[in-house]
């Protein structure tokens, strides 16, 4: 598992569309598509992805899975969640390769974690702790990352959204 960091502080919103903006138009150039199972940024990822025109070339569908339940009926294998928790490196490879799979995809993103707050529904749930997986044809590469308190809900999903636009690239193009 790879331990990322983003930017110290608070993330500033327009660059982090404009990163989207560049991958979205690379994936289409390169023909490559995307999907995205999304707990904790709730579909910002996938949202950032189609700000861009044309991105109905390259995602293949997204998914908010909220609650444990939804993680499951999208094909997270349950066990995963009973034997390591939603919060885990394996829920996020289980939510990268199931929305993956689903929607038949070159690259599929998990993202599961808790932000500001303790999460009642599960007891694992550490603020600030945020895990997500790319998968690919190549494999899949589970992350960690420790986000930093922000000011707003939206200031935490841009946060993230950042962490995993840096890390795209070299997963893409197989160098991770």
């Amino acid at each position: 598992m790879t331990e990322v960091t983003g930017a110290p502080g608070q993330i500033d919103e327009a660059s982090v569309r404009r990163k989207y903006r560049q991958l979205t138009l690379d994936l289409i150039e390169r023909g490559l598509t995307i999907t995205t199972m999304e707990s904790c940024t709730s579909g910002q990822v996938a949202s950032l992805i189609t700000d861009t025109e044309g991105a109905s070339a390259i995602l293949k569908g997204a998914f908010v899975t909220y609650s444990n339940a939804a993680k499951v009926r999208q094909g997270v294998p349950a066990e995963i969640i009973d034997t390591y928790g939603v919060y885990s490196p394996q829920c996020a490879v289980g939510m990268a390769e199931a929305c993956r799979a689903a929607c038949e995809a070159d690259i599929g993103i998990g993202i599961t974690g808790s932000f500001g707050n303790v999460d009642p529904n599960n007891p694992d749930s550490v603020p600030g702790e945020v895990y997500f997986a790319i998968a690919t044809r190549d494999g899949t590469h589970p992350c960690h990352c420790t986000v930093p308190p922000q000011t707003s809900r939206l200031a935490y999903k841009l946060y993230m959204a950042d962490v995993i636009v840096d890390q795209l690239p070299a997963v893409m193009d197989g160098s991770h």
